[in-house]
């Protein structure tokens, strides 16, 4: 064989290697959750007889499915805008300061590399409206104090708080690395044209940031589509609640093949979830992904 013959045999067998465990580890147990999906398989019982559509007809009626869909969108819009905005704004910050850009860059990615379920804990003990520090402060500031994770209407926001604050240092150094890719000549000839502000924001910043903003919206909602260890570990005691109001479509499906063991349901649920985070994604990328406009 010759030289380039042997250069592509390695480059495929190297190639080949994750190939392999990507078909295993992720396209064989997506395939298996979608065969389940259509049989009624019962962990207890041996027989898995086949029964079609039956498990989506029966999510299609189950209220806890319905509010865990509408959790999980709510999650979404208003996770994403806040993470987007706040790590842009602080990458922003961060490029215009050359000394201890780098000890701030690390502290903002700290919450990014801390164990999930530690960091939950803390949340949920800053949360408590008897010893939380967030309490403490307001009733030093003579301020009536908030239930917060006690609260139907306040647990899903506090839930969202807590994972901004987690995935917003990654946000930070993603958008640092997609400023500095933009050429500093591009800034300089705007400036002579009398650009600065928010214009030279608006119409450079923004434009050429694009691919670092699709990157960073389609992310950011594949994770909020998925969340389930932040509301699991928050919510302990009651898992999604009070009354179902952080509960998400993957601890949903927690719940239902694991704890009341309908894994057909469950497999049903988990391949509904799969289609909604394809369909986003495609649409983001489409919509997002447009032609830079100088």
């Amino acid at each position: 064989m010759g030289l380039g013959t042997r250069r592509a045999l390695w480059a495929y067998t190297f190639l080949l290697v994750p190939l392999l465990f990507f078909l295993t580890i992720r396209l064989a147990p997506a395939f298996s959750a979608l065969y389940i999906s259509l049989h009624e398989w019962n962990i207890i019982s041996p027989s898995k007889p086949f029964v079609g559509l039956q498990n989506f007809r029966l999510l299609a009626h189950d209220p806890s499915f319905g509010r865990a869909a509408v959790n999980t969108l709510r999650y979404v819009l208003v996770g994403i805008p806040a993470q987007i905005a706040l790590g842009l704004v602080l990458a922003l910050a961060l490029q215009r300061i050359n000394r201890f850009r780098g000890l701030f860059r690390a502290l903002y990615f700290m919450p990014f590399v801390t164990p999930i379920v530690a960091a939950a804990w803390v949340w949920q003990w800053m949360y408590s409206q008897n010893f939380g520090p967030l309490n403490g402060l307001l009733a030093e500031l003579r301020l009536p104090l908030q239930p917060f994770l006690r609260s139907p209407a306040q647990s899903l926001y506090a839930v969202t708080a807590m994972t901004v604050w987690q995935f917003l240092g990654f946000q930070v150094v993603i958008f640092l690395a997609g400023l500095e890719a933009i050429p500093r000549v591009y800034y300089e000839a705007a400036a002579v044209d009398g650009a600065s502000g928010w214009r030279l924001f608006r119409h450079m910043t923004v434009p050429l940031l694009n691919p670092t903003l699709v990157f960073s919206a389609v992310y950011g909602t594949i994770v909020y589509l998925q969340l389930f260890t932040q509301v699991l570990n928050m919510t302990f005691g009651d898992q999604g609640g009070p009354l179902a109001s952080t509960l998400t479509m993957v601890l949903y499906v927690y719940q239902l093949g694991f704890q009341r063991f309908k894994m057909g349901e469950a497999a049903a649920a988990t391949a509904v979830l799969f289609a909604v985070i394809l369909v986003i994604t495609l649409l983001q990328m489409r919509v997002l992904s447009k032609p830079v406009e100088y």
